[in-house]
């Protein structure tokens, strides 16, 4: 599992509303619209999660959903068993932290922005997360896992970063709130870097058919850039470190 999930701090606040609707409550209606599942009638069932599809106060919709299995509450492990470290889990602590390097380190020479959005590492980046995390971090997405200076400091700034935003309405990494200022690079195709004003860049990244599109700072960020970009090295070869 790579992308196509929602960002983190998105499948909380989401979460928060659903259970806080639901949870406690009886099915009075079930309709699974995946031919598989379409059959299971869940009616006078009561939700102990967030779980549901609806009670007679409020419904809940699902479009475009990916992945959907119906699992009994002791099999959840068999869904997301594989899954890394979750950042907003409530449970974070330092050994945390060290599982997820332990995943991210366990290939080196992945790229870092395809390693932190598999959800294998750790559970909760997307491509928003990942574009700023390796600004911040002072790397191009393209850098290999090995290269990154300080990895440590990265999955925390993740985790941080996640718990900022879990409860805000927009989302912000740069510690700005005013429109066109609360992220660093990501989204920014035809602006600059907030930092030091330089075109910021995109390219695809991702395995064929999954490719998203990254953003990053040439003049900012460390490594190597996409096949595709006029940029090569980032700041090495611009200052000839």
């Amino acid at each position: 599992m790579m992308e196509g999930v929602p960002e983190g701090d998105t499948v909380w606040q989401t979460a928060a509303r659903l259970h806080a609707a639901l949870a406690g409550n009886e099915l009075t209606r079930c309709d699974l619209r995946v031919p598989r599942l379409a059959t299971i009638d869940l009616t006078g069932r009561r939700v102990e999660s967030v779980r549901a599809c609806g009670t007679d106060a409020r419904t809940a919709v699902g479009y475009r959903l990916p992945v959907l299995d119906l699992l009994r509450t002791a099999e959840e492990v068999k869904a997301v068993g594989h899954l890394g470290p979750d950042l907003l889990d409530p449970a974070w602590n330092e050994a945390s932290a060290q599982e997820a390097l332990r995943r991210l380190r366990d290939r080196p020479d992945r790229t870092i922005g395809e390693a932190l959005v598999d959800q294998r590492n750790l559970a909760g980046l997307g491509n928003v997360y990942k574009s700023e995390l390796c600004f911040v971090g002072g790397v191009t997405p393209w850098t290999r896992v090995a290269d990154v200076p300080d990895l440590p400091r990265l999955v925390d700034l993740a985790h941080r970063l996640l718990e900022a935003n879990r409860e805000r309405p927009m989302r912000v990494t740069t510690g700005e709130t005013r429109a066109g200022r609360t992220l660093w690079v990501y989204g920014r195709k035809r602006g600059t870097c907030l930092r030091c004003g330089t075109p910021v860049r995109s390219g695809d990244q991702g395995t064929a058919g999954e490719e998203r599109v990254t953003y990053w700072c040439p003049h900012c960020q460390a490594g190597p850039a996409p096949a595709s970009s006029p940029w090569r090295g980032g700041r090495d070869v611009q200052r000839g470190r």
